[in-house]
């Protein structure tokens, strides 16, 4: 199987193929093969359904740059890693049926995805800035029990929610959620804290983020200027990449957020899932003001 996996692989680098299938060949790891020199520079549409693969390599889209469509389905896939937001030109992204808990950020950010799919796994919680894109069009996360909160991003996508935010008994959560009625929601690890209405006045080291984050971009257009003994190493990396960008007013937000629900039952969704999800959309605020203006329909 080794050398013809190898063989396959060997082929596809020389005759600069567009598409490859890898689907049904019991693979434990990403083939070393594709990695190898300059990887598989002519690859669009990549095909690993139904392996055991539990990792994915950071140098993905180094590798394989002109990926369109990737496909991995049903394998064991627990962690996505953060370089995948760097294959500018996907379009299609299959994670369904893996061993997912979250979903790194950066996968919102691949402005060129329309397909993404997350159905049948054990997702927790979406990115913020999940759905931010206008390209991203079709979101699957059917049967993801424990995820009950949808960024309100994705309102007026097409969504899968189907068999998401039953109840479910979830030991030792270690993620910071708020509550609302019967709903509770998780949040991102990098939120640290959670603001209500009555919460006008911003912490420090928020309000310091901003406000740098601010100068950078419209005075200096450049945050690489920053080095390592400007700012703390955590500052400067939550610098660079922020935990999300207000839904009202688009504000960057690195440690607090307001969040407020919107109960699918309450919106004209609804009628399309018939009572087959618990799920709720999630607006993630940079304010007090912000959180008492944003309105789903608006």
């Amino acid at each position: 199987m080794a050398s013809e996996l190898c063989k396959t692989i060997s082929v596809a680098r020389q005759e600069k193929h567009k598409n490859l299938f890898l689907n049904y060949k019991n693979l434990h790891h990403f083939p070393v093969e594709m990695l190898k020199d300059g990887g598989l520079q002519h690859l669009e549409r990549l095909y690993m359904k139904r392996n055991s693969l539990t990792s994915l390599p950071e140098n993905l889209a180094q590798k394989l740059p002109n990926l369109v469509e990737l496909y991995l389905h049903s394998n064991s896939l627990a962690v996505i890693p953060e370089a995948i937001g760097s294959l500018a030109k996907l379009q299609c992204l299959d994670l369904s049926d893996n061993a997912l808990k979250v979903v790194c950020p950066e996968i919102g950010r691949l402005r060129s995805l329309r397909h993404l799919r997350l159905a049948n796994n054990q997702l927790q919680l979406l990115p913020p800035d999940l759905g931010r894109s206008r390209e991203l069009q079709y979101v699957y996360v059917d049967n993801n029990r424990s995820l009950k909160g949808l960024p309100s991003y994705l309102y007026n996508k097409v969504i899968g929610c189907s068999g998401c935010g039953a109840p479910l008994h979830i030991p030792e959560v270690k993620l910071l959620s708020f509550s609302s009625g019967e709903l509770t929601v998780f949040l991102p690890t990098e939120v640290k804290a959670i603001g209500t209405a009555s919460d006008r006045v911003l912490p420090l080291q928020e309000l310091a983020m901003r406000r740098l984050h601010h100068t950078c971009h419209t005075l200096l257009k450049d945050l690489n200027f920053l080095s390592p003994i400007s700012l703390p190493k955590s500052l400067l990396e939550l610098l660079h990449c922020p935990l999300g960008h207000c839904h009202r007013c688009s504000e960057p937000m690195f440690t607090i957020v307001y969040p407020k629900l919107f109960p699918l039952r309450e919106t004209p969704m609804a009628g399309l899932h018939q009572g087959r999800t618990a799920v709720s959309f999630v607006a993630y605020c940079c304010s007090s003001q912000c959180l008492q203006t944003f309105h789903l329909l608006s």
